[in-house]
Protein backbone atom coordinates (compact mmCIF):
# COMPACT_ATOMS: atom_id res chain seq x y z
CA UNK A 1 0.00 0.00 0.00
CA UNK A 2 1.33 3.44 -0.95
CA UNK A 3 2.04 5.56 2.13
CA UNK A 4 0.95 9.21 2.01
CA UNK A 5 1.37 10.03 5.70
CA UNK A 6 3.97 12.79 5.28
CA UNK A 7 2.11 14.29 2.34
CA UNK A 8 -1.11 14.25 4.37
CA UNK A 9 0.59 16.01 7.27
CA UNK A 10 2.07 18.63 4.96
CA UNK A 11 -1.32 19.11 3.29
CA UNK A 12 -3.05 19.59 6.64
CA UNK A 13 -0.49 22.25 7.55
CA UNK A 14 -0.95 23.93 4.16
CA UNK A 15 -4.67 24.31 4.88
CA UNK A 16 -3.74 26.20 8.04
CA UNK A 17 -1.58 28.66 6.12
CA UNK A 18 -2.92 28.83 2.56
CA UNK A 19 -6.64 29.16 1.70
CA UNK A 20 -7.62 25.94 -0.02
CA UNK A 21 -4.28 24.35 0.80
CA UNK A 22 -2.77 25.24 -2.59
CA UNK A 23 -1.98 28.36 -4.59
CA UNK A 24 -3.93 27.10 -7.62
CA UNK A 25 -7.42 25.66 -7.33
CA UNK A 26 -6.65 22.98 -9.91
CA UNK A 27 -3.78 21.81 -7.65
CA UNK A 28 -6.03 21.46 -4.60
CA UNK A 29 -6.30 18.20 -2.71
CA UNK A 30 -10.05 18.22 -3.41
CA UNK A 31 -9.05 17.30 -6.97
CA UNK A 32 -7.64 13.98 -5.70
CA UNK A 33 -8.93 11.10 -3.58
CA UNK A 34 -8.98 11.94 0.11
CA UNK A 35 -5.72 11.07 1.81
CA UNK A 36 -4.02 10.43 -1.54
CA UNK A 37 -2.88 13.89 -2.66
CA UNK A 38 0.93 13.79 -2.91
CA UNK A 39 2.84 16.86 -1.77
CA UNK A 40 5.85 16.92 -4.06
CA UNK A 41 9.49 17.63 -3.31
CA UNK A 42 11.25 17.20 -6.66
CA UNK A 43 10.92 16.22 -10.28
CA UNK A 44 13.14 15.06 -13.11
CA UNK A 45 11.92 14.53 -16.65
CA UNK A 46 8.37 13.23 -16.26
CA UNK A 47 8.99 11.63 -12.84
CA UNK A 48 8.16 13.31 -9.54
CA UNK A 49 8.81 12.32 -5.93
CA UNK A 50 6.60 13.20 -2.97
CA UNK A 51 7.29 13.84 0.72
CA UNK A 52 6.94 10.12 1.48
CA UNK A 53 9.49 9.10 -1.14
CA UNK A 54 6.86 7.78 -3.57
CA UNK A 55 7.80 8.20 -7.21
CA UNK A 56 5.19 8.81 -9.91
CA UNK A 57 5.06 9.20 -13.65
CA UNK A 58 3.43 12.61 -13.86
CA UNK A 59 0.89 13.79 -16.41
CA UNK A 60 -0.46 17.29 -16.79
CA UNK A 61 3.13 18.45 -16.22
CA UNK A 62 2.59 21.60 -14.16
CA UNK A 63 -0.92 22.21 -15.51
CA UNK A 64 0.50 21.85 -19.05
CA UNK A 65 3.30 24.36 -18.35
CA UNK A 66 6.17 21.87 -18.73
CA UNK A 67 6.66 20.40 -22.19
CA UNK A 68 10.40 19.63 -22.14
CA UNK A 69 10.45 17.86 -18.76
CA UNK A 70 11.16 18.89 -15.19
CA UNK A 71 14.67 20.19 -14.63
CA UNK A 72 15.41 20.28 -18.38
CA UNK A 73 19.12 21.03 -18.28
CA UNK A 74 19.48 23.57 -21.12
CA UNK A 75 16.70 25.69 -19.59
CA UNK A 76 18.14 25.38 -16.09
CA UNK A 77 21.60 26.33 -17.35
CA UNK A 78 20.27 29.35 -19.25
CA UNK A 79 18.39 30.58 -16.19
CA UNK A 80 21.40 30.05 -13.92
CA UNK A 81 23.65 32.05 -16.22
CA UNK A 82 21.15 34.88 -16.58
CA UNK A 83 20.34 35.41 -12.92
CA UNK A 84 24.03 35.33 -12.01
CA UNK A 85 24.19 38.76 -13.67
CA UNK A 86 21.12 40.06 -11.84
CA UNK A 87 17.46 39.31 -12.21
CA UNK A 88 15.61 42.63 -12.10
CA UNK A 89 16.59 46.15 -13.07
CA UNK A 90 15.14 49.65 -13.33
CA UNK A 91 15.51 49.76 -17.13
CA UNK A 92 14.89 47.29 -19.97
CA UNK A 93 17.62 44.77 -20.74
CA UNK A 94 19.01 43.46 -23.99
CA UNK A 95 17.47 40.14 -22.98
CA UNK A 96 14.01 41.69 -23.29
CA UNK A 97 14.81 42.77 -26.83
CA UNK A 98 16.18 39.34 -27.80
CA UNK A 99 13.19 37.54 -26.26
CA UNK A 100 10.73 39.82 -28.09
CA UNK A 101 12.53 39.15 -31.37
CA UNK A 102 12.44 35.41 -30.72
CA UNK A 103 8.73 35.51 -29.95
CA UNK A 104 7.74 37.54 -32.98
CA UNK A 105 9.68 35.24 -35.29
CA UNK A 106 7.55 32.37 -33.98
CA UNK A 107 4.25 34.25 -34.27
CA UNK A 108 4.20 36.07 -37.61
CA UNK A 109 0.59 37.26 -37.19
CA UNK A 110 1.76 39.45 -34.29
CA UNK A 111 3.71 42.68 -34.74
CA UNK A 112 4.35 43.48 -31.09
CA UNK A 113 4.52 41.62 -27.79
CA UNK A 114 4.49 42.53 -24.12
CA UNK A 115 5.61 40.08 -21.46
CA UNK A 116 4.02 39.46 -18.09
CA UNK A 117 3.93 36.82 -15.42
CA UNK A 118 0.60 35.00 -15.68
CA UNK A 119 -1.96 34.22 -18.30
CA UNK A 120 -4.83 35.99 -16.57
CA UNK A 121 -3.02 39.31 -16.80
CA UNK A 122 -2.49 38.75 -20.53
CA UNK A 123 -6.12 37.85 -21.29
CA UNK A 124 -7.44 40.73 -19.19
CA UNK A 125 -5.07 43.15 -20.92
CA UNK A 126 -6.39 41.87 -24.26
CA UNK A 127 -9.99 42.45 -23.15
CA UNK A 128 -9.15 45.92 -21.85
CA UNK A 129 -7.43 46.81 -25.11
CA UNK A 130 -10.34 45.53 -27.20
CA UNK A 131 -12.79 47.57 -25.14
CA UNK A 132 -10.69 50.70 -25.66
CA UNK A 133 -10.30 50.12 -29.40
CA UNK A 134 -13.99 49.40 -30.05
CA UNK A 135 -15.60 51.63 -27.43
CA UNK A 136 -17.70 48.64 -26.40
CA UNK A 137 -17.93 46.72 -23.15
CA UNK A 138 -19.41 43.27 -23.81
CA UNK A 139 -17.04 40.31 -24.09
CA UNK A 140 -18.06 37.19 -26.01
CA UNK A 141 -16.22 34.30 -24.36
CA UNK A 142 -16.33 30.80 -25.78
CA UNK A 143 -17.80 28.19 -23.45
CA UNK A 144 -14.41 26.76 -22.54
CA UNK A 145 -13.05 25.94 -19.08
CA UNK A 146 -10.91 28.92 -18.08
CA UNK A 147 -9.70 32.29 -19.34
CA UNK A 148 -8.81 34.50 -16.36
CA UNK A 149 -8.98 35.01 -12.62
CA UNK A 150 -10.38 38.51 -13.26
CA UNK A 151 -13.98 39.63 -12.89
CA UNK A 152 -14.93 39.61 -16.59
CA UNK A 153 -14.49 35.82 -16.62
CA UNK A 154 -14.74 34.53 -13.03
CA UNK A 155 -18.05 36.38 -12.75
CA UNK A 156 -19.45 33.86 -15.24
CA UNK A 157 -18.47 30.83 -13.13
CA UNK A 158 -19.93 29.24 -10.01
CA UNK A 159 -17.23 31.03 -7.95
CA UNK A 160 -18.64 34.51 -8.61
CA UNK A 161 -18.97 35.76 -5.01
CA UNK A 162 -17.92 39.40 -4.68
CA UNK A 163 -18.09 40.10 -8.42
CA UNK A 164 -20.51 42.57 -10.08
CA UNK A 165 -22.16 41.88 -13.44
CA UNK A 166 -19.17 40.87 -15.59
CA UNK A 167 -20.46 42.07 -18.98
CA UNK A 168 -19.61 38.75 -20.59
CA UNK A 169 -21.76 36.55 -22.82
CA UNK A 170 -21.04 32.97 -23.84
CA UNK A 171 -21.17 31.04 -27.08
CA UNK A 172 -20.58 27.34 -27.83
CA UNK A 173 -17.46 26.16 -29.58
CA UNK A 174 -17.74 24.97 -33.16
CA UNK A 175 -21.05 26.68 -34.00
CA UNK A 176 -20.56 29.76 -36.20
CA UNK A 177 -24.30 30.47 -36.33
CA UNK A 178 -24.46 30.63 -32.53
CA UNK A 179 -21.58 33.11 -32.49
CA UNK A 180 -23.30 35.26 -35.12
CA UNK A 181 -26.42 35.35 -32.96
CA UNK A 182 -24.33 36.66 -30.06
CA UNK A 183 -22.56 39.25 -32.21
CA UNK A 184 -25.73 40.48 -33.87
CA UNK A 185 -27.58 40.79 -30.58
CA UNK A 186 -24.88 42.62 -28.60
CA UNK A 187 -22.34 45.40 -29.00
CA UNK A 188 -19.36 43.07 -28.58
CA UNK A 189 -15.85 44.38 -28.00
CA UNK A 190 -14.08 41.07 -28.54
CA UNK A 191 -14.45 37.37 -29.09
CA UNK A 192 -12.05 35.38 -26.91
CA UNK A 193 -11.56 31.68 -27.44
CA UNK A 194 -9.14 28.80 -27.69
CA UNK A 195 -8.73 27.95 -31.36
CA UNK A 196 -8.97 24.26 -30.45
CA UNK A 197 -10.25 22.60 -27.31
CA UNK A 198 -9.03 19.79 -25.12
CA UNK A 199 -11.57 17.51 -26.78
CA UNK A 200 -12.21 18.90 -30.25
CA UNK A 201 -10.39 20.06 -33.33
CA UNK A 202 -12.08 23.00 -35.08
CA UNK A 203 -14.70 21.88 -37.61
CA UNK A 204 -13.72 22.58 -41.22
CA UNK A 205 -14.05 26.28 -41.99
CA UNK A 206 -15.05 27.19 -38.43
CA UNK A 207 -12.11 29.41 -37.49
CA UNK A 208 -12.23 31.22 -40.83
CA UNK A 209 -15.92 31.84 -40.20
CA UNK A 210 -15.15 33.22 -36.72
CA UNK A 211 -12.56 35.54 -38.24
CA UNK A 212 -15.04 36.76 -40.85
CA UNK A 213 -17.79 37.30 -38.26
CA UNK A 214 -15.49 39.38 -36.05
CA UNK A 215 -14.59 41.54 -39.04
CA UNK A 216 -18.24 41.92 -40.06
CA UNK A 217 -19.43 42.96 -36.61
CA UNK A 218 -16.40 45.03 -35.61
CA UNK A 219 -15.20 42.84 -32.73
CA UNK A 220 -11.55 42.01 -32.12
CA UNK A 221 -10.63 38.32 -32.25
CA UNK A 222 -8.50 37.10 -29.35
CA UNK A 223 -6.94 33.64 -29.33
CA UNK A 224 -6.05 32.20 -25.93
CA UNK A 225 -2.87 30.22 -26.73
CA UNK A 226 -2.08 29.26 -23.12
CA UNK A 227 -2.46 25.54 -23.82
CA UNK A 228 -2.05 25.41 -27.59
CA UNK A 229 1.12 27.51 -27.63
CA UNK A 230 4.19 25.22 -27.60
CA UNK A 231 1.93 22.16 -27.36
CA UNK A 232 0.14 22.25 -30.72
CA UNK A 233 3.17 24.03 -32.20
CA UNK A 234 5.77 26.58 -31.14
CA UNK A 235 3.72 29.16 -33.04
CA UNK A 236 0.49 28.05 -31.40
CA UNK A 237 -2.84 27.06 -32.87
CA UNK A 238 -2.79 30.03 -35.23
CA UNK A 239 0.25 28.48 -36.91
CA UNK A 240 -1.47 25.09 -37.15
CA UNK A 241 -4.84 26.28 -38.48
CA UNK A 242 -3.72 29.33 -40.46
CA UNK A 243 -6.16 31.86 -39.00
CA UNK A 244 -4.70 35.08 -37.59
CA UNK A 245 -6.27 36.73 -34.54
CA UNK A 246 -6.05 40.43 -33.75
CA UNK A 247 -4.57 39.65 -30.33
CA UNK A 248 -3.26 36.49 -28.74
CA UNK A 249 -2.41 35.52 -25.17
CA UNK A 250 0.38 33.15 -24.18
CA UNK A 251 1.84 31.53 -21.07
CA UNK A 252 2.30 28.09 -19.53
CA UNK A 253 4.92 26.26 -21.64
CA UNK A 254 6.68 29.45 -22.78
CA UNK A 255 9.25 28.99 -20.03
CA UNK A 256 8.98 25.22 -19.41
CA UNK A 257 7.58 25.93 -15.97
CA UNK A 258 9.25 29.29 -15.34
CA UNK A 259 6.66 32.06 -14.95
CA UNK A 260 6.15 33.98 -18.18
CA UNK A 261 3.13 35.15 -20.16
CA UNK A 262 2.65 37.40 -23.13
CA UNK A 263 0.13 39.59 -24.90
CA UNK A 264 0.80 39.81 -28.63
CA UNK A 265 -1.02 41.43 -31.49
CA UNK A 266 -1.31 43.75 -34.41
CA UNK A 267 0.67 46.97 -34.20
CA UNK A 268 -2.37 49.22 -34.73
CA UNK A 269 -3.86 47.89 -31.50
CA UNK A 270 -0.78 47.24 -29.38
CA UNK A 271 0.53 50.78 -29.94
CA UNK A 272 -2.45 52.02 -27.94
CA UNK A 273 -0.45 51.01 -24.88
CA UNK A 274 2.72 52.73 -26.06
CA UNK A 275 4.17 56.17 -26.80
CA UNK A 276 3.45 56.38 -30.52
CA UNK A 277 -0.28 57.03 -30.41
CA UNK A 278 -2.51 60.10 -30.39
CA UNK A 279 -5.40 58.06 -28.95
CA UNK A 280 -6.09 57.71 -25.26
CA UNK A 281 -3.49 55.31 -23.90
CA UNK A 282 -4.45 51.84 -22.69
CA UNK A 283 -2.87 50.32 -19.60
CA UNK A 284 -1.74 47.00 -21.06
CA UNK A 285 0.75 45.15 -18.86
CA UNK A 286 3.07 46.83 -16.38
CA UNK A 287 4.55 44.48 -13.81
CA UNK A 288 7.65 44.65 -11.65
CA UNK A 289 8.61 41.06 -12.39
CA UNK A 290 7.37 40.76 -15.98
CA UNK A 291 10.83 41.23 -17.55
CA UNK A 292 12.95 39.49 -14.91
CA UNK A 293 15.86 37.78 -16.55
CA UNK A 294 15.37 34.20 -15.36
CA UNK A 295 12.05 33.58 -17.11
CA UNK A 296 13.12 35.39 -20.28
CA UNK A 297 16.29 33.28 -20.43
CA UNK A 298 14.13 30.19 -19.92
CA UNK A 299 11.92 31.27 -22.81
CA UNK A 300 14.87 31.75 -25.14
CA UNK A 301 16.17 28.29 -24.22
CA UNK A 302 12.72 26.83 -24.91
CA UNK A 303 12.67 28.51 -28.32
CA UNK A 304 16.09 27.02 -29.07
CA UNK A 305 14.91 23.56 -27.98
CA UNK A 306 11.92 23.78 -30.30
CA UNK A 307 14.14 24.92 -33.17
CA UNK A 308 16.74 22.17 -32.73
CA UNK A 309 14.74 19.21 -31.40
CA UNK A 310 11.15 18.03 -31.88
CA UNK A 311 9.30 18.36 -28.57
CA UNK A 312 5.85 18.47 -30.18
CA UNK A 313 6.59 15.31 -32.15
CA UNK A 314 7.80 13.52 -29.01
CA UNK A 315 4.73 14.59 -27.04
CA UNK A 316 2.45 13.39 -29.79
CA UNK A 317 4.26 10.06 -30.22
CA UNK A 318 4.03 9.45 -26.47
CA UNK A 319 0.33 10.32 -26.54
CA UNK A 320 -0.36 8.02 -29.47
CA UNK A 321 1.42 5.14 -27.73
CA UNK A 322 -0.51 5.80 -24.53
CA UNK A 323 -3.84 6.07 -26.33
CA UNK A 324 -3.23 2.77 -28.14
CA UNK A 325 -2.28 0.98 -24.92
CA UNK A 326 -5.19 2.48 -22.99
CA UNK A 327 -7.74 1.58 -25.63
CA UNK A 328 -6.41 -1.98 -25.89
CA UNK A 329 -6.79 -2.44 -22.14
CA UNK A 330 -10.36 -1.12 -21.89
CA UNK A 331 -11.39 -3.05 -25.01
CA UNK A 332 -10.03 -6.25 -23.48
CA UNK A 333 -12.10 -5.59 -20.35
CA UNK A 334 -15.17 -4.59 -22.35
CA UNK A 335 -15.47 -1.17 -20.70
CA UNK A 336 -14.37 1.10 -23.55
CA UNK A 337 -17.69 2.96 -23.57
CA UNK A 338 -17.27 3.89 -19.89
CA UNK A 339 -13.54 4.63 -19.57
CA UNK A 340 -12.14 6.64 -22.47
CA UNK A 341 -9.38 8.96 -23.59
CA UNK A 342 -10.00 11.90 -25.89
CA UNK A 343 -8.20 14.87 -27.34
CA UNK A 344 -5.05 15.66 -29.29
CA UNK A 345 -2.27 13.10 -28.65
CA UNK A 346 -0.16 15.73 -26.85
CA UNK A 347 -3.10 16.80 -24.69
CA UNK A 348 -5.13 13.70 -23.80
CA UNK A 349 -7.80 13.73 -21.13
CA UNK A 350 -9.55 10.69 -19.69
CA UNK A 351 -13.30 10.48 -19.36
CA UNK A 352 -14.91 8.45 -16.58
CA UNK A 353 -18.54 7.39 -16.99
CA UNK A 354 -20.82 5.50 -14.63
CA UNK A 355 -22.95 2.46 -15.52
CA UNK A 356 -25.60 4.80 -16.96
CA UNK A 357 -23.02 6.35 -19.27
CA UNK A 358 -22.96 9.66 -17.38
CA UNK A 359 -19.79 11.56 -16.34
CA UNK A 360 -19.06 10.58 -12.76
CA UNK A 361 -16.91 12.22 -10.10
CA UNK A 362 -17.14 9.02 -8.06
CA UNK A 363 -15.77 6.86 -10.87
CA UNK A 364 -13.17 9.51 -11.70
CA UNK A 365 -11.98 9.42 -8.10
CA UNK A 366 -11.76 5.63 -8.19
CA UNK A 367 -9.64 5.72 -11.36
CA UNK A 368 -7.36 8.48 -10.01
CA UNK A 369 -6.79 6.58 -6.80
CA UNK A 370 -6.01 3.30 -8.51
CA UNK A 371 -3.51 5.06 -10.79
CA UNK A 372 -1.84 6.65 -7.77
CA UNK A 373 -1.49 3.27 -6.09
CA UNK A 374 0.37 2.14 -9.21
CA UNK A 375 2.73 5.08 -9.50
CA UNK A 376 0.90 7.39 -11.91
CA UNK A 377 -0.05 10.97 -10.95
CA UNK A 378 -2.29 13.08 -13.12
CA UNK A 379 -5.73 14.54 -13.63
CA UNK A 380 -5.24 13.83 -17.33
CA UNK A 381 -2.83 12.10 -19.68
CA UNK A 382 -1.17 15.29 -20.94
CA UNK A 383 2.31 14.24 -22.04
CA UNK A 384 5.68 15.96 -22.29
CA UNK A 385 8.71 15.42 -24.49
CA UNK A 386 10.29 13.68 -21.48
CA UNK A 387 7.82 10.77 -21.48
CA UNK A 388 9.75 7.78 -22.77
CA UNK A 389 8.43 4.47 -24.07
CA UNK A 390 9.25 2.98 -20.66
CA UNK A 391 7.17 5.65 -18.91
CA UNK A 392 4.25 5.05 -21.24
CA UNK A 393 4.51 1.27 -20.76
CA UNK A 394 4.53 1.78 -16.98
CA UNK A 395 1.39 3.90 -17.35
CA UNK A 396 -0.39 1.36 -19.52
CA UNK A 397 0.28 -1.32 -16.90
CA UNK A 398 -1.08 1.03 -14.23
CA UNK A 399 -4.15 1.60 -16.40
CA UNK A 400 -4.54 -2.19 -16.71
CA UNK A 401 -4.74 -2.59 -12.93
CA UNK A 402 -6.89 0.51 -12.40
CA UNK A 403 -9.27 -0.44 -15.20
CA UNK A 404 -9.81 -3.89 -13.70
CA UNK A 405 -11.02 -2.24 -10.48
CA UNK A 406 -13.12 0.16 -12.55
CA UNK A 407 -14.71 -2.79 -14.37
CA UNK A 408 -15.55 -4.37 -11.02
CA UNK A 409 -17.28 -1.17 -9.91
CA UNK A 410 -19.24 -1.03 -13.15
CA UNK A 411 -20.37 -4.61 -12.64
CA UNK A 412 -21.46 -3.81 -9.09
CA UNK A 413 -23.13 -0.61 -10.26
CA UNK A 414 -21.39 1.37 -7.52
CA UNK A 415 -18.01 2.43 -6.16
CA UNK A 416 -19.14 1.62 -2.60
CA UNK A 417 -16.53 -0.46 -0.84
CA UNK A 418 -13.89 0.49 -3.41
CA UNK A 419 -13.56 4.21 -2.71
CA UNK A 420 -12.01 5.63 0.45
CA UNK A 421 -13.47 8.99 1.40
CA UNK A 422 -15.46 11.48 -0.62
CA UNK A 423 -15.19 11.90 -4.39
CA UNK A 424 -13.37 14.76 -6.07
CA UNK A 425 -15.30 17.93 -6.86
CA UNK A 426 -15.14 20.64 -9.53
CA UNK A 427 -12.33 23.11 -8.83
CA UNK A 428 -14.60 26.12 -9.46
CA UNK A 429 -17.72 25.67 -7.34
CA UNK A 430 -19.87 27.92 -5.21
CA UNK A 431 -19.22 26.26 -1.83
CA UNK A 432 -16.47 24.25 -0.18
CA UNK A 433 -18.93 21.36 0.04
CA UNK A 434 -18.85 18.53 -0.91
CA UNK A 435 -15.19 18.56 0.14
CA UNK A 436 -15.46 21.02 3.03
CA UNK A 437 -12.87 20.50 5.75
CA UNK A 438 -13.53 20.94 9.45
CA UNK A 439 -11.72 23.81 11.15
CA UNK A 440 -8.90 22.95 13.51
CA UNK A 441 -9.73 24.11 17.02
CA UNK A 442 -6.99 26.18 18.62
Amino acid sequence: MTDFSRSNAAQARLHELVPGGAHTYARGDDQYPEGMAPVLVRGSGCRVTDADGNEFVEYGMGLRAVTLGHGYRPVVDAVTAAIADGSNFSRPTTLELAAAEDFLELVPAADMVKFGKNGSDATTAAVRLARAVTGRVTVAACAQPFFSVDDWFIGTTAMSAGIPEPGTVSFPYGDAAALEAVLSGNEVACVIMEAATALHEPPPGYLAAVRALCDRYGALLIFDEMITGFRWAAGGAQAVYGVAPDLSCWGKAMGNGFPLAALAGKREYMERGGLRTDERRVFLLSTTHGPETGALAAFRAVVHAYATTDPVGRMERAGLRLRAGFEAVVAELGIGEYLRVAGRPSCLVFQTLDPAGQPSQEFRTLFLGELLRRGVLGQSFVTSAAHTDADIDHTVEAVRGAAAVYADALARGTVDGLLDGRPVAPALRATAAPRRLAEVLR
